[in-house]
């Protein structure tokens, strides 16, 4: 004789699923702990995946934010080195052509007054 079928709340069922997306634990581990069906847990994951529901929709915003911003700060730091490589260069350029062009500058002459 078949039991009595249990009805889980949408709050349940969704933390169920946040714990196994989140934490990366198997199914069949977190369906035991919470002490339901690792079928039931399954196919409530795999809908959730189906949705695009696993994260919510203010933490896929979040992401996407956050690679823009992580692409910008690449982009910024590569400038940033070539500016630190190259400038020094440019200086060291700058000074060995005007010792070699003009000699050592001389200094300036005293005032009278």
């Amino acid at each position: 004789m078949a039991g009595k079928r249990r009805k889980f709340d949408a709050e349940f069922r969704e933390g169920a699923v946040r714990i196994v997306v989140e934490t990366g634990k198997p199914i069949a581990q977190v369906a035991q702990d919470l002490g339901i069906n690792e079928t039931t847990l399954a196919s409530w994951v795999s809908r959730a995946r189906r949705a695009g529901g696993a994260t919510a929709s203010g933490e896929s915003e979040e992401l996407a934010r956050l690679r823009r911003e992580n692409a910008q700060l690449k982009k910024d730091n590569k400038e940033l080195a070539m500016e630190r490589d190259v400038l020094p260069r440019s200086r060291s350029t700058r000074s060995s052509r005007s010792s070699t062009s003009t000699g050592t500058p001389s200094p300036p002459a005293p005032r009278r007054g």
